[in-house]
């Protein structure tokens, strides 16, 4: 299908699979290669009818080992993951190896997701990789990627990546199998995902940085992209499959989207520079696809440049829209009052 960009013809959909730090590691935080050995066997199986890309945790659980006096600080985890990145790829492609299919390592950052020049050399360059049978394993860049700027778990890179390559699914892989009820029990269809975050436990994996809050938050924003996701389990057998054929795990259906390339991509990195707060009157143009105009903010979240892309709120704090200005931070800040003052155009504005 050709998407109006100069990409590869991509003629199966494509589907994100992450996989946690508590589904691939042992209690230790070392990855475990039994597990990893099934995903391998798994995914083979659904490659024939999938493009996939992969996210997998577990790299500083398998470098902090050689990390001597290992505390878990924020250089100590760099340090570890610089080390643990090979070795979790080198498990994955001996365990792909049997299958005839071939791994390739991604390291994301934010950055690549807010500049539309980088965000279409990563797509080209994932592309030219399943033309050639060969798997994308994505993880972030941590050597690089600071506090302010990194993802804030892979539930994130992994939505984002899906929303930026509009893909068909979005399979979260969890240590507990899906979204458990008040006896425990999976629940095995949400429609509304606003009644889902009552079932939320205090107590998440203390081996990732992401729970049940992280997943329930970026599956609505791969809903309302058209997206369909799949919170499951790979412990019990054929967990991906079976999840993929819903059979298993919590499936929450994808709403109807009709949104353009580009701006699925702005909204895939619409998490990154800063954000506003708007009135109700601003609420409502936008809502009937308005531009945004400066005398509509009631709040400046943030340092950004001209051009970048923001997170736009109700003055309920519902996030409603994210948007590429066309003004600086400071040069909004300082025009609130000016009529007719054009913060960003309607076509730089995605509503969620």
């Amino acid at each position: 299908m050709y998407t109006g960009y100069p990409f590869l013809v991509v003629s199966k959909p494509i589907i994100i699979i992450k996989f946690g730090t508590a589904s691939i590691t042992r209690r230790s935080g070392e990855p475990d290669i039994t597990i990893i050995s099934d995903i391998a066997k798994q995914v083979a199986e659904i490659q024939k009818n999938y493009n996939i890309i992969i996210v997998s945790s577990g790299a500083v659980g398998a470098g902090k080992a050689f990390i001597q006096n290992y505390k878990g600080t924020i250089s100590q985890k760099k340090a570890a993951a610089a080390v643990g990145n090979p070795l979790l790829i080198g498990l994955y492609s001996k365990e792909f190896e049997p299958y005839g299919i071939s791994i390739a390592q991604g390291l994301c950052e934010r950055q690549h997701f807010a500049n539309r020049a980088q965000f279409l050399e990563l797509k080209n360059t994932f592309e030219q990789l399943w033309k050639n049978n060969i798997i994308p394993i994505v993880n972030e860049n941590d050597v690089v990627s600071d506090i302010e700027l990194r993802f804030s778990d892979n539930d994130q890179l992994a939505t984002l990546l899906a929303v930026g390559f509009g893909a068909s699914s979005l399979m979260l892989c969890t240590s507990v199998g899906g979204l458990l009820n008040e006896t425990g029990q999976i629940i095995p269809r949400v429609e509304d995902i606003n009644s889902a975050f009552k079932f939320v436990r205090a107590d998440k994996s203390s081996l990732g940085l992401g729970g049940m809050t992280s997943k329930l938050t970026y599956t609505r924003l791969a809903q309302q992209m058209g997206i369909r996701v799949v919170i499951f389990g790979i412990s019990e057998e054929n967990g991906l499959l079976n999840a993929i054929n819903e059979g298993k795990g919590t499936e929450f259906p994808a709403k109807s989207s009709t949104l353009s390339s580009r701006n699925r991509w702005l909204a895939s990195g619409g998490l990154s520079a800063g954000s506003l707060v708007i009135d109700k009157g601003a609420t409502a143009a936008l809502m009937n696809r308005k531009s945004l105009l400066a005398v509509g903010i009631t709040k400046v979240v943030g340092e950004f440049a001209s051009g970048e892309i923001v997170e736009i709120f109700s003055e309920g704090k519902e996030t409603i829209a994210v948007a590429r200005t066309r003004m600086d931070s400071k040069s909004i800040s300082a025009n609130l009052k000016t009529q007719n003052y054009e913060v960003a155009h309607a076509n730089d504005i995605v509503l969620l």
